[in-house]
């Protein structure tokens, strides 16, 4: 447990950094499965616009270091690369 009073304040401060940092996870994942659900009942237009917010999403989550930059770049590069396979396919 820790005895300084910097110490007790840094625990605090993580603590609501990994509770948001969660929550960003989390609704970065959510807009993935309906992403992947409209590819799968085959409504590529409602996909296209789930992608569009999945890449707003991802780069506001990269920008506050939750997620890498190369982390959300590669993220969003195999989604298109689904919605291409979907769309020609």
């Amino acid at each position: 447990m820790a005895h300084t009073k910097s110490a007790k304040k840094r625990i605090r401060q993580n603590l609501k950094r990994r509770l948001r940092n969660r929550r960003r996870k989390e609704a970065i994942k959510k807009s993935i499965k309906e992403f992947k659900s409209a590819l799968a009942e085959k409504q590529t237009d409602q996909a296209a616009e789930r992608l569009k917010e999945i890449y707003k999403r991802l780069d506001k989550v990269a920008a506050k270091n939750t997620i890498h930059k190369n982390a959300a770049a590669r993220k969003k590069s195999r989604l298109a690369k689904q919605l291409n396979k979907a769309l020609s396919g």
